[in-house]
């Protein structure tokens, strides 16, 4: 846990390496940026530990309440594995990045908490989420696009179970 807090504090740390009070040239995007973003598509996801794979649909919701520093995202996933099905909830804290005009970086850290059905038994459980984020909007009118995000997925289950899942799909821009 604490190579992931080390680990965001480093991120977040290059949002404010080398900026100048320079005025830079940037294209204007102010009129194309939606105030919401929902994504919608798939996840696959596989424990470290155990060696098995999940997938299922994924669905997230994110804001920006603070213009190039800070994204919110809430995002929920529900996965299926032998004889097990689990609901996953995040709410991550996003550090954007934007690459070019099109092209957007984040990378983001928050908790997250997960139902998951067994032979008829339920656990719920704790951990955290990191993830980068990688945002592609072909139009510019910014309306629709596509993401592709990896994670890594620490829980406080028995064994504190590990995992690396990515999740992708189509981005819709709500203005």
């Amino acid at each position: 846990m604490r190579a992931i807090l080390f680990l965001w504090a480093f991120v977040w740390s290059l949002g404010s390496y080398g900026q100048t009070t320079r005025m830079t040239v940037r294209p204007d995007t102010t009129e194309d940026e939606p105030w919401g973003v929902v994504e919608i598509g798939g996840a696959l996801s596989g424990d470290l530990k155990g060696f098995t794979v999940s997938g299922g649909p994924s669905l997230a919701f994110e804001f920006t309440p603070v213009k190039e520093w800070l994204e919110i995202e809430l995002g929920a996933t529900q996965s299926y594995s032998k004889g097990v099905s689990e609901w996953s909830f995040d709410l991550l804290f996003k550090k954007p990045y934007t690459i070019s005009r099109t092209l957007e970086f984040m990378a983001g850290l928050g908790p997250e908490f997960s139902l998951a059905r067994l032979n008829g038994r339920t656990a719920n459980v704790w951990g955290g989420e990191f993830a980068l984020d990688f945002m592609y909007w072909p139009f510019k009118r910014r309306r629709f696009g596509f993401y592709l995000e990896p994670a890594y997925d620490y829980s406080s289950r028995a064994g504190n179970g590990q995992s690396v899942g990515f999740s992708g799909g189509l981005l819709v821009g709500i203005k």
